[in-house]
């Protein structure tokens, strides 16, 4: 017998192999009509999967229905298939690669035979998958060892399978597929009862990909699409796609001038227009005079730094693959014996001074692991028996002096200054303060708008304290992100406790009881400031916990914003010391914190949650004075001149266009305020005050609408257009799902 734990706490025992499906109906028809799946002890699994006790406590099961988001999961996964088998009927020869299910939706990989597919192929797949939803047919699991199933994926021409069994899954011994019908997929699952369940799917484009994402192997399709249990759902997503691809931060970003990408700069690398950097230097301002405010000192670091600073860190293994090559410096005699063979200006006598100089070898005997851990080539030869192209090399290999990064982070620098004078416990907490830029090299297929770049400035602050400092101070940190986001209207957001995962090697090297420690601090805080939040396993830095601003924006998407790190690690690493009151050293407690996150990413959400519509302490026009005609000429210049002085950004609009001209393109161009001046506004020393949010405020004296226009601005007012009806907000997880 199996003993069963339900979400009621009651117990129930059952023969042992007993499956979900016929709990379900043990406890009634509607709720095993209604399951599509169930939690085993924290396991997503089929209702038909049996149930086994492998342990002495009781088995822990929770039926998933259309209510449940783990549902959604399973629902999309399975359409996924569906889809697949609908290609592969409308396709025969097609072949198949992953199908996982993402934040929206799902996609699968494949390669056609003969042709590429397009989206004027949807309606045909679609066609074909109504016609198997409406057929209902169950999905079926079975299992083979895996010398079988190597077999069976090859009799099916499924190359892609094969090589996925022979590179990573033989090691799982026993593989499980999914049938449906005539269609058979490798997959491990869980999957809804039958494909009746789908309500709702619509496929949404198609993209390039790399097989396992990588550049040498070969391109595929991937096909994406989105399903629901329900038709309204899915209207309601697409109406958000559509409301998304009207606030693009690309798109926005031109039509506004905020910022441009050059080919000629490089892929990734945002340049700043006047709009854009005033937008974002009003940001940095506002945060940084709150940080004076707040007990931070500013430093500067420089762009790059040694390679050791890194090792020492961890980010350079750590984050080797996404980083910019190593820049290599010549020792300065290997430098001039360089030029000098490359304008064969050296004789041999000369040649063997230099090499000497620069401690290069005149032979090199063996081959030599390099500094990215590859074999160089074995020169066995004397160098001077070596033709030039060879000897160039040779000294490009050995003449290395010094090795460079461009900075990863911002942290390993931060330490340095700390670690630059003695530290004294009166002197704790410091907290140091750069919106400092960091580089990665992401590939280009993942560059997106400010969203994805391979250089972006962090709002980044550390914070080294004692022991006894760390919930006050983590707490202060919480609180000025709050602060932060609240002044910018984004105030529907969750926390997440991002933890370790003992499991994964990311953490090798974590000491346990340092990281429970830490997470214990950072649940105390949220605790006490009686903030719900999740935790979740494995999201944590590689140094340390930390708690996750999700924010979700105006039309239901939700970011990843505001981060607070706690980290007990790199001070560590670092032999980071104050002098405590017993006079001893003392190792500090580091808090890595940015309220923004990168500058870029920021800015790109921000475009979007507004509309490019920003409000009026942020914008970068914030009134625009719109003359009726050139009689009034001199008094909208003395408007102008008197807004610029009380310190608005100002402009005016002189072409010799009617006002209902200049007051849509404004409108168009998004500035909050619009000064409407004729003959009757100069006579009286008014001006005619025009928002874009109301409209029509009627006419004002000057100062008086100065002074509305300053008050705003101060206080930082959010005032926004009615955003679209509320929609249902997608899961903040990107994890790729279900992914055999």
């Amino acid at each position: 017998m199996v003993q069963i734990k339900l979400p009621d706490g009651s117990l129930k025992e059952f023969p042992e192999g007993v499956r979900p499906r016929e709990i379900a109906e043990g406890i009634g028809r509607r709720l095993a009509d209604a399951a599509v799946a169930a939690v085993a002890d924290g396991t997503i699994v089929d209702l038909d999967r049996p149930l086994e006790n492998g342990h002495d406590q009781p088995i822990e099961l929770r039926l998933l229905t259309s209510k449940d988001r783990e549902a959604l999961d399973v629902l999309r996964h399975s359409t996924a298939h569906i889809m697949a088998r609908a290609i592969m009927r409308l396709f025969p020869g097609a072949k198949l690669a992953f199908g996982p299910t993402t934040a929206t939706g799902f996609y699968y990989d494949v390669v056609l035979a003969g042709r590429p597919l397009s989206e004027d192929d949807f309606p045909a797949i679609e066609a074909e998958m109504a016609a198997i939803l409406k057929a209902a047919e169950p999905f079926e699991r079975f299992s083979l060892p895996v010398d079988e199933a190597r077999q069976f994926v090859d009799e099916l021409g499924q190359s892609f399978k094969v090589e996925h069994i022979n590179d990573e899954l033989h090691k799982y011994g026993i593989l499980s597929f999914y049938r449906q019908g005539e269609f058979v997929d490798l997959c491990r699952g869980p999957h809804i009862p039958h494909a009746g369940k789908v309500g709702a799917f619509k496929l949404m484009s198609i993209a390039g990909a790399y097989w396992k994402g990588r550049t040498d192997g070969p391109v595929l399709q991937r096909v994406y699409g989105t399903a629901y249990f329900d038709k309204k759902e899915l209207d309601a997503f697409l109406a958000q796609v559509e409301e998304a691809k009207k606030r693009d931060h690309r798109r926005l970003g031109k039509d506004l001038n905020l910022f441009t990408i050059s080919q000629l700069v490089g892929s990734g690398l945002i340049l700043w227009m006047p709009k854009g950097a005033v937008v974002r230097g009003v940001l940095e301002n506002f945060l940084k005079d709150e940080l004076m405010k707040r007990g931070y000192q500013p430093v500067y670091t420089p762009h790059i730094g040694k390679v050791e600073l890194y090792k020492t860190s961890g980010h350079y293994p750590y984050y080797k693959d996404s980083q910019f090559p190593v820049l290599r410096l010549l020792d300065d005699a290997a430098m001039t014996l360089l030029v000098g063979l490359e304008k064969d200006e050296l004789d041999e006598p000369t040649q063997k001074l230099l090499l000497a100089k620069a401690g290069i070898p005149e032979t090199m005997p063996q081959a030599k692991t390099g500094q990215e851990g590859q074999l160089a080539p074995a020169f066995t030869d004397s160098f001077f028996a070596l033709d030039k192209a060879s000897k160039i090399k040779y000294v490009e290999q050995l003449g290395v002096s010094e090795e460079y990064l461009l900075k990863p982070m911002n942290c390993p620098h931060h330490i340095q200054i700390f670690a630059a004078q003695p530290r004294s416990y009166r002197d704790l907490p410091v907290r140091l303060a750069e919106f400092g830029t960091v580089y990665r090299y992401e590939q280009s297929g993942e560059l997106s708008g400010l969203t994805r770049v391979r250089g972006f400035t962090q709002d980044d602050a550390h914070l080294f304290c004692t022991v006894d400092q760390v919930r006050e101070e983590f707490r202060a940190t919480m609180e000025l992100t709050q602060f932060v986001l609240g002044s910018l209207g984004l105030t529907d957001y969750k926390l997440r406790l991002s933890k370790h995962d003992p499991e994964d090697p990311k953490y090798a090297g974590a000491a346990g009881d340092t990281w429970r420690r830490a997470e214990d601090d950072i649940r105390s805080v949220l605790d006490e400031m009686k903030l719900p939040y999740e935790e979740a396993a494995g999201e944590a830095a590689f140094y340390g916990p930390k708690a996750d601003f999700i924010i979700r924006d105006c039309i239901g998407r939700q970011w990843q914003l505001g981060t607070v790190q706690l980290d007990y690690v790199l001070p560590e690493r670092f032999g980071l010391e104050y002098t405590g009151p017993d006079n001893q050293p003392h190792r500090p407690v580091m808090i890595h914190r940015a309220p923004f996150g990168s500058m870029e990413r920021f800015m790109g959400i921000l475009i979007e949650h507004f509309a490019g519509a920003f409000p009026l302490w942020l914008a970068p026009e914030q009134v625009r004075v719109l003359p009726i005609s050139d009689k009034v000429a001199d008094y909208s210049k003395r408007v102008l001149a008197e807004l610029q002085a009380a310190g608005l950004r100002t402009s005016i609009d002189l072409r010799p266009e009617k006002i209902g001209a200049k007051i849509r393109d404004a409108q168009l161009e998004k500035i909050p305020v619009m000064l409407v001046v004729g003959a009757k506004e100069a006579e009286q020393t008014t001006v005619s005050y025009r928002d874009r949010i109301d409209g029509d405020r009627g006419a004002m004296p000057l100062d008086q609408a100065i002074a509305q226009l300053k008050a705003e601005s101060e206080a930082r007012t959010i005032r926004q257009t009615a955003p679209p009806a509320a929609i249902p907000a997608a899961t903040e997880d990107t994890t790729e799902k279900h992914a055999y």
